[in-house]
């Protein structure tokens, strides 16, 4: 299979993570743009994929890194993080109008918490609690043992709690 196969096949399959994962990461609703960076750097790192992890873990790591450099040069423009999440970049099920403000509120709330906390806190908890991925596949986007992952989670979630009991992340 030719690498932009692979590439085009990955894209199909985790578009829709990697945006998310973005979303939460950033806190940017358009972040297309930062999409196509992620699937460009896959393309011209394939060769570097060893298959030890899964693509999905590679690509978080990817988008990851991609974030942290936007992230810095907002910085050095003077246009750091934008607004607050205005809606969940989830897609919603039927509920109640009454439900979705619940929902919604509560996912911001959520996320401006996640906001203040050390960055460090932030990865583990949109990886492990926001996106579920596994201890290992945590620490291989990452790059830290897995217990490094098990301990910060920890101290993530009860950082959260301590901002304000109602959260509570599994």
């Amino acid at each position: 299979m030719r690498k932009s196969e692979i590439i085009s096949d990955w894209f199909q399959n985790y578009h829709q993570d990697v945006y998310n994962f973005l979303v939460y990461y950033t806190g940017r609703r358009d972040c297309e743009d930062l999409v196509q960076e992620v699937f460009i750097k896959a393309l011209r790192g394939l060769d570097h994929f060893n298959g030890q992890s899964n693509p999905k873990t590679w690509l978080f790591s990817i988008a990851r890194n991609v974030a942290i450099d936007e992230s810095r040069k907002l910085k050095r423009r003077g246009l750091d993080r934008t607004s607050p999440l205005e809606e969940s970049p989830e897609p919603s099920t039927v509920k109640t109008p009454d439900d979705f403000l619940q929902e919604q509120e509560t996912q911001q709330q959520l996320y401006q918490m996640i906001e203040k906390l050390r960055d460090s806190y932030r990865d583990v908890l949109v990886l492990r609690g926001i996106k579920d991925l596994s201890v290992y596949e945590t620490a291989c986007v990452l790059g830290w043992s897995e217990s490094k992952v098990k301990t910060t989670y920890l101290r993530a979630k009860k950082a959260l709690q301590a901002m304000q009991g109602g959260f509570h992340i599994e």
